[in-house]
């Protein structure tokens, strides 16, 4: 068989293959090889640079007609080669290779590849019926109306709070509370993710903390800390504001500004409407929040789907949130592992907050509520320490006393000891008899006792 055929049969399976997955597809990235040697290094016996070079571009254009996203990285031996520097070399490990600092998007990416940007089918406009802008929005939620995302994100783009008021009281009267519940949830979901920014999907996390009595922990160290504990899949990058906010103050935010923060964060500014928090505010309020962009970089790579195909959806019960925490899988259960690990160690190093979990930017609020409420079902054996420790007030008289916490197995050792360094009691509490787990027990008990990283004196 000769070139030209081989070339022309590489065409017609990328052609045909690209109109089958268009549906199932938002975004996709093509690698394109510059010349045959660099092709030969990062695939090795694939097919000849020419046919490699048509099929690509057929793909694309098929694909970039049917409204996907393209995306493309040009190979790069030095960039390869370190990757692979570390890795055990498989084909597996050469097609997980991400430039991720050097993207092309929109008309870059289609050019490079061959492809006239002319042929990109634009967003289709949302369907317009009868009413108004709000009456449309209710419809279609009502409705479950595949417009409805199509409809909410314009009016959200377009800063439109006073239609979503209006919607959301229509929703209210019409059909109860926790309808538009629901509706204002939903809102604020569509708000904080988006397709855009390097890898064509982006989001807004938070990781709201416990925070103690006094100057709050440096929130950019506690955030670097984070990324470098390898909570995270490899898939995904955080950048995390280099200050506090409250929850109040996200919590506030209606969906129109919860995007702006987003598009701010995107650009890399500091978003307008979410100042940071003042040092006063912090401490009154008791908890922080480390706002982060959350950007997925597991973009569908052609050669993927052309070894593979598709990569599969994951099941219902096995989505979990930003940190991946409740899900079941090995390697989800192995993250929940490092952030439990990461979490002690903050501990560890006299800091005396207590991070929760990294979750979506919305869900902060009802995350610290249910913090509260477990430290709340346990308020019983808060009591007990604080009659421990006013019996030990009562023994060191004019003297004050402070805590040193030690981990006993699963349990908590509490030492009692003058500032001096006189020992006063101690008690061992397992799990079971602890009003929080270990890690939160610090932040608790520094509400009314000061707490040593070590015995005093």
């Amino acid at each position: 068989m000769d070139e030209a055929t081989d070339q022309a049969d590489a065409v017609e399976h990328a052609t045909a293959l690209a109109r089958e997955i268009a549906p199932d597809l938002g975004a996709i990235l093509f690698t394109h090889y510059p010349d045959a040697d660099t092709l030969d290094t990062l695939r090795p016996g694939s097919a000849e640079l020419g046919a490699v070079t048509a099929a690509n571009r057929a793909a694309a254009a098929e694909l970039a007609a049917a409204g996907v996203q393209v995306f493309v990285q040009v190979a790069d031996k030095a960039s390869f080669r370190r990757w692979m520097h570390s890795r055990v070399d498989s084909p597996e490990a050469r097609l997980a290779w991400r430039d991720r600092d050097r993207l092309l998007s929109g008309d870059a990416a289609l050019k490079t590849l061959g492809v006239d940007p002319a042929l990109a089918r634009p967003s289709a406009a949302p369907r317009r019926g009868s009413g108004s802008a709000a009456d449309r929005l209710v419809r279609a939620f009502a409705e479950d109306s595949a417009d409805f995302d199509d409809q909410a994100l314009e009016l959200i783009e377009a800063g439109r709070d006073g239609v979503l008021e209006v919607a959301t009281r229509k929703l209210r009267e019409r059909f109860g509370d926790e309808a538009a519940e629901d509706f204002a949830a939903t809102l604020l979901a569509l708000a904080e993710g988006a397709e855009m920014g390097p890898a064509g999907w982006a989001e807004l996390v938070a990781l709201p903390v416990a925070l103690p009595p006094g100057a709050p922990p440096d929130a950019v160290s506690l955030g670097a800390s984070l990324i470098a504990s390898g909570v995270l899949a490899e898939a995904l990058e955080l950048r995390f504001l280099p200050e506090w906010r409250t929850p109040q103050a996200l919590a506030a935010l209606p969906p129109t500004a919860l995007r702006r923060v987003l598009v701010d964060l995107l650009a890399g500014r500091e978003p307008a409407d979410l100042p940071p928090a003042t040092p006063a505010r912090l401490s009154e309020d008791s908890f922080g929040v480390l706002l982060a962009l959350q950007i997925d970089w597991e973009i569908p790579l052609w050669e993927e789907i052309l070894v593979n195909g598709l990569p599969e959806e994951p099941a219902e019960d096995a989505e979990d949130d930003a940190d991946g925490a409740d899900g079941g899988t090995p390697e989800e259960q192995e993250r929940l592992t490092l952030f439990d690990r990461w979490r002690s160690a903050v501990f560890e190093t006299g800091s005396g907050c207590v991070p929760l979990a990294l979750v979506h930017a919305s869900e902060v609020e009802a995350e610290i509520a249910a913090f509260l409420e477990e430290a709340g079902e346990h308020s019983a054996g808060i009591e007990e320490i604080r009659e421990f420790v006013a019996m030990a007030r009562r023994e060191a008289g004019e003297d004050e006393v402070v805590c040193r916490l030690q981990g006993a197995g699963d349990g908590l050792e509490i030492a009692l000891y003058t500032r001096e360094g006189r020992f006063l009691d101690s008690i061992t509490l397992s799990a079971e008899q602890l009003p929080a787990s270990p890690e939160e027990m610090p932040r608790l008990i520094a509400a009314f006792i000061p707490v040593v990283d070590g015995p005093p004196g």
